[in-house]
């Protein structure tokens, strides 16, 4: 049986480092934005339900997300309306990834994982965590990034003190040799540790 670990964490925490930190060691590590991403490209699942949906979010490339964004600023609808088209084919996505997967241990890199309630289908979680200033200087240095927009997406995510509370590890990112001895660390202890 193959350990499955839900990795998540805010913007700007550390988490997709962390996950390619999982990757050099070996594991294989399904990312649920490249997911998106895939089901957004040219050929991908989502772009004909999207497109009859919001026309204006088509291009030859696939679906345009800035557009999409603005759809979700003019229409407070058109979330819901994306996600039911988007989740299926995200956890179906998954399914397909785990099916595929015959090493011991699997990572699944789920941003949303704790504010989708999704736990339970993990044998542990990690969550990779940073302090908020650390975060903000983070974030704030990435091109075109602005205090209101991080502002605005920490308003969407749960907060951090709460994904604490529901994670059974927990890593602080404060430097890249920490953070990969702690990766290590745990790929050793879920190794030893017997689960069901």
């Amino acid at each position: 049986m193959t350990f499955r670990l839900g990795l998540t964490g805010s913007i700007g925490m550390g988490k997709s480092t962390t996950a390619q930190m999982f990757r050099d060691a070996g594991l294989p590590v399904w990312d649920a934005d490249a997911a998106v991403h895939r089901l957004y490209a040219t050929d991908g699942a989502a772009v004909a339900p999207i497109a009859a949906l919001h026309p204006a979010a088509l291009t030859p490339q696939g679906i345009d997300r800035p557009a999409l964004k603005e759809w979700i600023a003019a229409d407070p609808a058109a979330l819901g309306l994306i996600e039911s088209i988007v989740h299926p084919l995200v956890a179906a996505d998954r399914a397909a990834f785990l099916a595929s997967t015959t090493g011991d241990i699997a990572v699944l890199d789920i941003p949303l994982l704790f504010e989708k309630n999704s736990e339970a289908e993990f044998h542990a979680t990690l969550l990779v965590t940073a302090p908020a200033a650390l975060q903000r200087a983070r974030v704030l240095s990435r091109p075109g990034m602005t205090p209101a927009q991080l502002d605005l997406i920490l308003s969407r995510q749960m907060p951090d003190a709460e994904k604490r509370r529901r994670s059974t590890h927990i890593v602080e990112t404060l430097t890249l040799d920490s953070t990969r001895a702690f990766v290590h660390a745990l790929i050793a202890y879920i190794r030893q540790v017997p689960h069901a």
